[in-house]
């Protein structure tokens, strides 16, 4: 099993492109899967012990979604499996696909973005570092993986727009606001340390998915925000935030770099209190 997964895993990583995070998150899937199977071989596999898996994961009370996520994973690599002649039949092709609950994704409000911009202590560098993050994120919509990848040479000081590179290495040109170019100008310009990364660790390295995930979690702490935060949640928080003051859908969905108009309409359920306000406002007979 294991060589199929590092076959498997080199060709998500070289030919698609995946992130470090997704593919750690697939070969984990996977290993899960392989301890499940034991000592029985990849070619027995059939549509019976996959369903067994499936209810195991059912009794551990995941959610459909996570449940949802493990049979793409499995899907992918059984399809991988039969495309390069390494299985006969590929017996995830009879699985169907758990009904997923309705998510609607967590975001701040514009005065929690602000809070949080604010919070850190500039005065350290490490603070400067932080703010600078807080504000890239939030002021672009970037995905963590796409902003631990950000190299100086990707940013446009001038024409103040970032080259980001995303999901199955696409390249697109996103806008990024005055204040957090200044900020990350103000950052590189008082450390020390000659990197191509933008964004460094306190050992001088790239940071990690995630340093940045206990960075936000500091500030979410200091700032007795919400709980259910993740970094994810200024990417959510940037959509909803153009939605609410006009922004198109398509323009949205270009800036997110979502390959389908169906991702980006999530976040029109969130503007709904919005569009109630102006209703409210306007209608004669509201």
């Amino acid at each position: 099993m294991d060589r199929y997964i590092e076959k498997y895993v080199r060709y998500l990583e070289i030919e698609k492109g995946y992130s470090a995070h997704t593919i750690l998150n697939y070969r984990k899937d996977l290993k899960e899967f392989g301890k499940f199977l034991g000592e029985a071989l990849i070619d027995s596999v059939d549509y019976l012990n996959l369903r067994k898996f499936l209810s195991l994961l059912k009794e551990k009370n995941l959610k459909s979604r996570t449940i949802s996520r493990k049979l793409s994973c499995l899907r992918s690599f059984f399809r991988f499996l039969n495309r390069e002649g390494l299985l006969k039949n590929d017996p995830t092709s009879a699985l169907s696909s758990p009904k997923l609950e309705h998510y609607l994704p967590v975001f701040l409000t514009e005065d929690e973005v602000t809070k949080l911009i604010e919070a850190p202590d500039t005065k350290e560098l490490s603070g400067l570092r932080d703010k600078a993050i807080i504000e890239t994120l939030y002021s672009t919509g970037m995905r963590v993986s796409e902003l631990v990848g950000l190299n100086l040479e990707n940013i446009d000081f001038i024409g103040a727009v970032i080259k980001v590179r995303g999901k199955g290495k696409k390249e697109r040109l996103v806008p990024i606001g005055d204040k957090a170019l200044r900020v990350i100008r103000d950052y590189i310009g008082r450390r020390k340390q000659e990197q191509p990364a933008v964004f460094l660790n306190k050992n001088g390295r790239r940071i990690t998915d995630r340093g940045i995930r206990l960075i936000l979690d500091k500030y979410i702490s200091l700032t007795a925000l919400r709980e259910n935060i993740s970094p994810h949640s200024l990417r959510h928080s940037f959509a909803t935030h153009l939605l609410n003051r006009g922004a198109d859908l398509r323009s949205v969905q270009e800036l997110l770099g979502h390959a389908n108009l169906s991702t980006t309409q999530i976040y029109t359920h969130l503007t709904t209190d919005k569009l109630k306000s102006v209703y409210d406002k306007a209608h004669p007979r509201a």
